[in-house]
């Protein structure tokens, strides 16, 4: 209950974002695989500012 009124760290949101990214890009690999590798591309780049957080 109390993480429901607890703001989310810059770091959750990210994770958030990368695990989102990820599922689309699973999603697009099975029809378009530019749009795949674009996606995956785009989420390692959040993985990077995830890292530099740490």
């Amino acid at each position: 209950m109390l993480k429901l009124f607890r703001k989310k760290s810059e770091k959750e949101k990210l994770q958030e974002k990368y695990r989102k990214l990820m599922e689309e890009a699973y999603r697009l690999s099975h029809s378009n695989r530019k749009a795949a590798d674009e996606k995956t591309a785009e989420a390692e780049s959040i993985l990077k500012k995830i890292e530099a957080l740490d």
